[in-house]
C-alpha cells in the first residue's frame, strides 16, 4: 500500500476559473512529502532541517497533469517508493478525486546536509524504515 494522505482544494490553489493553479500541486506534492517524512518516516521536517542540519531536496520531477482539479475537491495523494539509492530516493506520487487520476508526478529527493548542500547516505534508521514501507506493499 502507498502512504495515502488528503489535501482539500482550497481558495488559495486556484486560478481565478476556480482550478488548481498548476504551481500549487508542487506545493501539495512537498506537503505530501514533508507528511510521508514524518508519519511513515518518523522523521519530520523540523527534526531534519533544523535539529539535524539535513534535508532532501527534489533533484527532479516531472509531472503529467491528467485533468483538472476544483475548488472544494478533496485529492488523495498516495506516494510510492520506486527506488532507494545510497544518497537518493525515487517516488512516484499520483493525485486523485473519486478515484479519477489528476496527476502523477515521478520524482527524486536527494540527501543532503543543509550546511555543506552535499550528499550525504541514508541514515540506517530511515534505511530501515523505508525497507518496511516497501515491505507492506510498495514498489521499490
Amino acid at each position: 500500500m502507498p502512504f495515502t494522505t488528503q489535501r482539500k482544494v482550497r481558495f488559495q490553489h486556484c486560478d481565478p476559473a476556480g482550478i488548481v493553479f498548476y504551481p500549487r500541486y508542487f506545493e501539495m506534492l512537498n506537503s505530501v512529502v514533508e507528511d510521508f517524512f514524518a508519519e511513515a518516516v518518523g522523521h519530520d521536517f523540523n527534526q531534519l532541517h533544523v535539529e539535524n542540519r539535513t534535508g532532501v531536496p527534489t533533484a527532479h520531477i516531472e509531472t503529467d497533469f491528467h485533468a483538472p482539479s476544483r475548488l472544494g475537491e478533496t485529492l488523495t495523494f498516495e506516494l510510492t517508493i520506486r527506488d532507494i539509492g545510497r544518497t537518493s530516493m525515487a517516488l512516484r506520487t499520483v493525485a486523485l478525486c473519486n478515484g479519477e487520476p489528476r496527476l502523477t508526478c515521478d520524482s527524486t529527493l536527494v540527501f543532503i546536509d543543509l550546511d555543506s548542500g552535499r550528499p550525504l547516505p541514508w541514515p540506517d534508521a530511515m534505511r530501515r524504515r523505508f525497507a518496511t514501507e516497501d515491505s507492506q506493499g510498495k514498489q521499490p
